[in-house]
């Protein structure tokens, strides 16, 4: 099954997606190409590497030279295409979200391949769709996908590779059950962003609204975008999450002495 063309198929177009997904990241942190080179590099080969050296295998992307090619092809796409797009924090969730879904799937039938048990092998899947991901955030100071404005990030990664093994021990793995395993990882993934499902916080007793603050000071690029319409959570911001210069306070209500308006003034005259 290592061998596979379905399974190498897979393998190349979920290094495509994360290189793009990574070379995306840069765009949107002013990095120039060869940095978004380098963060599509790891996004798309950093996982795969992690599983191989784990099982303890030469990593396909050493052993065939063909998996370098993804990750040039995504970094030249992004040079020549960004400038057209708009919405890049959506796509960079997107790209991210179409190789999670490939990855744990390949990684967890590669690890079958090679004699692992199925929590091995479901562990294996989840390291290869989070591996690479993890290192590109890290490396782009980035809050990890994994940790943080990330809704049910690990969850969809698990169960595609559970779903997988499952397929695989059944003899029900084919290129038809890959394929949609992957969709429905990559649907998942995308729903419970959208929606902002999220598993329960570490320490019970803590609220979303007492930690409200603290998330949107994080400004991850993985948050969803806030939907229009001020409510309990605050005013909302710009979709995309590139407000940072935008004033946090509101309206300077001091008139030219620096009083605040109909108040009485400080010592001095001043507050």
């Amino acid at each position: 099954m290592e061998s596979s063309p379905l399974l190498l198929w897979f393998d190349l177009t979920g290094v495509f997606f994360f290189a793009l997904s990574g070379n995306l990241l840069a765009a949107r942190k002013d990095i120039d190409i060869t940095g978004g080179l380098v963060l599509g590099l790891l996004a798309g080969l950093g996982g795969g590497i992690i599983r191989d050296v784990l099982l303890g295998v030469t990593p396909l992307a050493l052993a065939k030279p063909v998996y370098l090619i993804p990750p040039v092809v995504a970094a030249v796409a992004v040079y020549l295409i960004g400038p057209m797009v708009h919405r890049v924090s959506t796509l960079i969730v997107m790209f991210d979200a179409a190789g999670l879904g490939l990855f744990c799937t390949f990684g967890a039938a590669r690890a079958l391949d090679h004699g692992m048990p199925v929590a091995s092998a479901i562990g294996l899947g989840v390291v290869t769709a989070v591996g690479g991901g993890l290192m590109r955030d890290v490396v782009a100071n980035e809050m990890p996908a994994v940790f943080s404005g990330s809704n049910l990030y690990v969850v969809p990664a698990a169960t595609g590779a559970g779903l997988t093994v499952v397929a695989v021990e059944t003899g029900t793995w084919g290129p038809v059950t890959a394929t949609a395993l992957a969709a429905f990882v990559v649907a998942f993934r995308l729903i419970a962003w959208w929606q902002q499902w999220r598993v329960p916080l570490q320490m019970r007793g803590w609220t979303v609204r007492d930690l409200e603050v603290l998330r949107r000071r994080e400004r991850s690029v993985y948050g969803r975008p806030a939907r229009g319409g001020g409510g309990a959570a605050g005013p909302a911001h710009d979709p995309e999450g590139d407000d940072d210069n935008a004033p946090t306070h509101g309206p300077d209500t001091r008139d030219g002495d620096g009083d605040d308006a109909g108040g009485a003034p400080g010592p001095g005259g001043r507050r």
